[in-house]
């Protein structure tokens, strides 16, 4: 691994860890008032919203440009997809529904390094 992968991996981190804070702290709010569905929605898009404008500029040091919009937003369908469906079946296996997205994000947080990091990159 080079050194600017390395940092790239570093500074998404940093904006990973507070998209993820955004979007759990809005779930976890939600969640006793709404369908578990619904929260985790609301949570995901208000912080998809912060995570394209500071991984355009701090992540991968891109222009934030229309097209890298919609290939961030395709990105983030899939993995809105993925988590939404881990989310579910977490729950489904009796984990409680306030932890079961520290486990999503587990899983779904590499994969969308590797989505994203492809849009930046090649778009």
């Amino acid at each position: 691994m080079n050194k600017q992968t390395l940092q790239e991996i570093i500074r998404f981190g940093i904006v990973g860890i507070l998209a993820t804070a955004i979007h759990y702290g809005i779930y976890w709010i939600l969640q006793s008032y709404v369908h578990h569905n619904i929260a985790y929605t609301l949570g995901y898009g208000i912080s998809f919203i912060c995570n394209f404008f500071l991984t355009a500029h701090f992540t991968f040091q891109r222009k934030a440009t229309i097209q890298k919009g919609i290939g961030f937003g395709l990105s983030h369908l899939c993995n809105y997809l993925i988590q939404l469906g881990l989310l579910n079946l977490f729950i489904y296996m009796g984990m409680h529904k306030s932890l079961a997205p520290l486990f999503v994000f587990t899983i779904a947080i590499p994969i969308n390094f590797l989505l994203v990091r492809f849009v930046f990159k090649h778009t």
